[in-house]
């Protein structure tokens, strides 16, 4: 079972995702955690991260790209956190994948989803801001996107958190539930206002 979690940032997302691992029961549990720790930022984030995971029994195995090379358990079930660092990672450190990061970035998963019992994997939903970016930063976007776009495609679930709110967006034998963010119901309908 592969799940694709996504959502903006500060959304609850990751803190949603390690809730969904705990909700398929036992067995070895690997977080693979993909932040290259390169600023006092990410320093902090990486460990509010570990803080947020250490009663929950995984194993954390950190993995800043190439994951079609990681060995990993048949019978683990993984946290993938998460894919917008993984691609920064792959683009821009030096001696990776560069202009082919979106070939790598989507076998290093297929590779993880072939051997692991259950996957799931965090996005971040970036593509909302309405900024126009320009040179490598659109073209991370574009690749991100690409990716995201076969992620939401092949997963057999999708949630994008709101607010720390889960919206079910795919599930197994229901297909796509809906295609924008909103909460049913929240919002009365009085007829066509266009």
């Amino acid at each position: 079972m592969v799940h694709l979690v996504t959502g903006g940032s500060g959304s609850g997302k990751s803190a949603y995702a390690e809730e969904q691992i705990l909700e398929l029961g036992e067995g070895r549990r690997i977080y693979l955690a993909t932040m290259q720790p390169g600023d006092d930022e990410t320093i902090a984030r990486i460990a509010k991260h570990r803080e947020m995971r250490k009663d929950k029994a995984f194993e954390t195995i950190e993995r800043t790209d190439t994951l079609e090379t990681l060995e990993i358990p048949d019978d683990s079930i993984v946290l993938l956190e998460c894919v917008s660092n993984l691609v920064a990672n792959e683009m821009f450190l030096p001696g990776k994948s560069g202009i082919h990061a979106v070939s790598a970035v989507i076998d290093g998963i297929e590779h993880i989803r072939r051997h692991a019992k259950h996957l799931v994997i965090v996005t971040n939903e970036v593509f909302s801001s309405g900024v126009a970016y320009g040179g490598m930063t659109r073209v991370y976007l574009e690749f991100l996107g690409i990716i995201n776009q076969h992620l939401g495609r092949t997963a057999d679930m999708v949630t994008e958190v709101v607010f720390g709110i889960p919206i079910p967006v795919k599930r197994p034998g229901q297909g796509i539930l809906h295609q924008n963010t909103y909460l049913p119901g929240a919002y009365p309908v009085e007829g066509n206002r266009g």
